[in-house]
């Protein structure tokens, strides 16, 4: 080690790093930690990694993962130095991707980093997503906080996560049985979920000028809390669905909007017809429109109000729905699959 010659000693404080904060912080969130309690979880909080044994009496499991982050809806965060809500739709993100294969979700990480971090705000960061945890019923094993200097502006973070999920293998859900004539259920979403919000941002703050904390018509809410609302997680919905009816393919109408991610679903020959009328569209995406978006742009970026997309036979429509408005879910018949040719575009609004 090299003699500091009287100079006051040079502490990793002075870059820029916290390592008493960091340590204040994993204190703080054990009780949170705690709060996300599955069967299976085989460590605690501060170990190297997170242990995690798969749940008993399984055939044959099959381990579905998902990665995501929040995007720009952290900007809105940033804005209206509110924090405790984008955790969930970090969860969100990831949890709704895996339970399109059928897979139950088991546990979550999470990666949260600052150029400087401040003890409260990621406490409530974290808070977020261990409610999303437990609206998804899955653990939330571990996570990474990075503290990097000159990385983030000031009282900025980002945010990614991963989930991990198990199904059956003769349970998993592929879209390989979907027919014509099968039936197309729409989901309500909560929102923009956390998809769009550089175009939304652009139209709204940007284009037509709207302040965060105004209520523009045809709004009921501030403008910041309606674009704050977390993402709908569906786990525990369509869990419990599957038990009732035969789904046969699941759609999370995530980043590409109602254009781009039914047709992940879809065997070549087949295509979705949604109808336009059979469900409104929410005050959010009618604002973003009055910007001069026009109506394909804001399918192929926006949920348009539908979170997830359900197919069952049609055999199966009546129960599927009572079921789901019993579950507490809005949800409505909004299309049926049809069959296509050539370059016939796999989503057709009518």
């Amino acid at each position: 080690m090299s003699e500091t010659h009287g100079r006051e000693p040079l502490t990793y404080r002075d870059a820029g790093v916290d390592i008493d904060a960091g340590n204040e912080l994993v204190s703080r969130i054990g009780a949170l930690v705690r709060s996300t309690p599955r069967t299976g979880v085989l460590s605690d909080l501060g170990g190297f990694g997170g242990l995690f044994g798969l749940p008993g009496g399984l055939q044959d499991p099959v381990l579905v993962s998902g990665t995501d982050g929040v995007g720009t809806k952290l900007k809105i965060a940033f804005a209206m130095g509110v924090h405790n809500t984008v955790g969930v739709d970090l969860v969100a993100m990831c949890v709704n991707d895996i339970i399109t294969t059928g897979a139950r979700p088991l546990f979550f990480l999470d990666y949260f980093a600052a150029g400087a971090l401040s003890v409260a705000q990621a406490e409530s960061v974290i808070s977020g997503i261990a409610r999303g945890c437990r609206q998804a019923g899955c653990a939330l094993l571990g996570g990474e906080t990075a503290e990097l200097p000159g990385f983030y502006d000031e009282g900025e973070y980002d945010l990614a996560g991963f989930s991990v999920g198990v199904v059956e293998r003769v349970r998993i859900i592929t879209g390989a049985h979907i027919a014509p004539g099968d039936r197309v259920l729409g989901l309500a979403a909560s929102g923009l979920h956390s998809n769009g919000f550089s175009l939304a941002r652009k139209a709204l703050l940007e284009v037509q000028g709207h302040d965060l904390a105004s209520s523009p018509e045809p709004l009921s809410g501030t403008l910041g809390e309606i674009l704050l609302e977390p993402t709908r997680i569906y786990a525990e919905a369509l869990a419990a669905l599957g038990s009732k009816v035969h789904i046969k393919g699941l759609a999370h109408i995530t980043g590409g909007g109602l254009v781009e991610n039914p047709p992940r679903i879809l065997r070549p020959g087949l295509s979705m017809e949604l109808h336009t009328d059979s469900w409104e569209v929410p005050p959010i995406f009618q604002l973003i429109a009055a910007a001069g978006v026009e109506v394909d742009e804001m399918r192929r970026t926006f949920n348009m109000g539908v979170g997830m997309v359900v197919v069952v036979a049609p055999e199966d429509l009546d129960s599927a729905l009572a079921y789901l408005e019993e579950l507490g879910e809005t949800a409505w018949e909004m299309g049926e699959v049809v069959k296509t040719a050539g370059t016939a575009p796999a989503v057709r609004f009518v």
